[in-house]
C-alpha cells in the first residue's frame, strides 16, 4: 500500500504483484510514468543486493487504480515488497498493516523522496498506523500522526516485516529557534520605509516599493518576513506539506515554522509562478503561502505571469487545469513588488 499525489492530495494506491510461468520478464502496469517504469531495474538490482531472490518467471506489478497517473520513484519500495510477498519471501499479513514509500538505490539502500508528509497523511486516513520509509523522512512522516518505521536498506525492511528486526524509535522533530535570516533591525535610517513595512505586516497588506536603483527596495522587502508573527501549528503543517511535495523540505528541519519568502526571477514562466507543468507541481505563489512573494522589478515580468496572479490575490488559492487533471493549490501570501522610478 502506498499513495500517489494529485497536487497536494494523496490518493490510495494498491500495489499488486503476480508471478506466473513463462518467459522471465518484469512488467509494471497502471499508468506509471517514466521514473516509475524505471523502477524495474532498481527493484531487480535492489533485491539481488539484499541477498534475496528475484523470481525467475514472468512478474507483473499492477498499480491500482489504473486510471490514476503514478509519478516519481517513491513507488520503488512498495513494488519491491509486493514482488517479495508474491514470491513468499515476505508475509502478506505484515504488509496489510503498513504503507511504504521510498526510492531504491542499486545496492538496496533507500533514498529520500518528496511528499512523504502527504503520503503519511494518506496512510493515516486509510487506517494504517505505520509507514516504512527512509530514515531521512521519518521525522517528516511523524508529523502526520503515523508511526514511521525507518529502514536504511531493503534487507532491513524485509527483516522488520519478518519480525527479525525492531528499528530504533524516531525522536520527535526538533523545532529550531526562530531566527530571521534578514532582520529589520539591521536597517539604519529609512524611517518612512520601515514604518510602511510595519503597517503592511500588521494589516497583511500588499506593498509596492518604488524609487531609484540602490535605495534599498529589495533589502527592505527581504526583511518583511522577519517581523511577521510565527506560524500557527496548523499553518506550519500546511506550509511544510507544500514544500515537501515540491521536494524543497530540508531533512534536518522537517517542520517549517518560519514564514516562507520567495523571490522568483523576472524571466520565470507562468507555470513557474502559479504552478502546473507536466507533474502539476506547486508554483512560487504556493511556495510563498502564508509568507511573502517578492517580484523584484515588476515591470520586467511577462504580462501573462502577472495576469495569472489575479486569482490567488483575490481568492487565496490557484486552480490549475491541464489535460492531466485539475488541482487546487493554496496561495495566500503578501505580495511585495518593486519598481524603478
Amino acid at each position: 500500500m502506498t499513495h500517489a499525489l494529485v497536487g497536494l492530495e494523496p490518493r490510495r494506491v494498491e500495489v499488486e504483484a503476480h508471478i506466473q510461468n513463462g518467459v522471465p520478464s518484469f512488467t509494471i502496469v497502471g499508468l506509471a510514468d517514466r521514473a516509475c517504469q524505471e523502477a524495474r531495474e532498481r527493484v531487480r538490482s535492489g533485491i539481488a543486493s539484499a541477498e534475496l531472490e528475484f523470481p525467475g518467471r514472468r512478474v507483473t506489478v499492477n498499480l491500482a487504480p489504473a486510471e490514476l497517473r503514478k509519478e516519481g520513484s517513491g513507488f520503488d519500495l512498495p513494488i519491491a515488497l509486493a514482488v517479495l510477498a508474491a514470491s513468499r519471501q515476505v508475509p502478506h499479513a505484515a504488509l496489510e498493516r503498513h504503507a511504504a514509500v521510498g526510492e531504491l538505490a542499486l545496492d538496496g539502500r533507500l533514498r529520500r523522496v518528496g511528499g512523504v508528509l502527504a503520503v503519511a497523511e494518506g496512510a493515516r486516513r486509510t487506517g494504517l498506523e505505520r509507514l516504512l520509509c527512509p530514515p531521512e523522512s521519518a521525522a517528516e512522516a511523524a508529523l502526520a500522526g503515523v508511526e514511521p518505521v525507518p529502514v536504511r536498506h531493503l534487507a532491513d525492511a524485509v527483516a522488520y516485516l519478518r519480525g527479525e528486526l525492531d528499528p530504533d524509535p524516531v525522536p520527535a522533530p526538533r523545532v529550531p529557534e526562530r531566527r530571521a535570516s534578514a532582520d529589520l533591525a539591521d536597517v539604519r535610517g529609512q524611517e518612512r520605509a520601515r514604518r510602511v513595512l510595519e503597517v503592511a505586516a500588521a494589516g497583511g497588506h500588499n506593498l509596492l516599493l518604488g524609487g531609484p536603483p540602490g535605495t534599498g527596495k529589495t533589502m527592505l522587502a527581504r526583511r518583511l518576513p522577519g517581523i511577521l508573527p510565527a506560524l500557527e501549528p496548523d499553518a506550519a503543517l500546511e506550509v511544510t506539506r507544500i514544500h515537501s511535495v515540491a521536494g524543497l523540505l530540508p531533512p534536518q528541519h522537517p517542520l517549517i515554522e518560519e514564514r516562507p519568502f520567495r523571490a522568483p526571477h523576472h524571466s520565470a514562466s507562468t507555470a513557474a509562478i502559479v504552478g502546473g507543468g507536466p507533474g502539476l507541481r506547486p508554483g512560487e505563489v504556493s511556495l510563498a503561502h502564508r509568507g511573502v512573494l517578492l517580484l523584484d522589478e515588476l515591470a520586467e515580468f511577462a504580462r501573462p505571469a502577472l495576469e495569472a496572479l489575479r486569482q490567488p490575490l483575490e481568492d487565496g488559492f490557484v486552480s490549475v487545469a491541464r489535460a492531466a487533471g485539475r488541482v487546487v493549490f493554496p496561495a495566500r501570501f503578501q505580495l511585495v513588488a518593486t519598481t524603478t522610478s
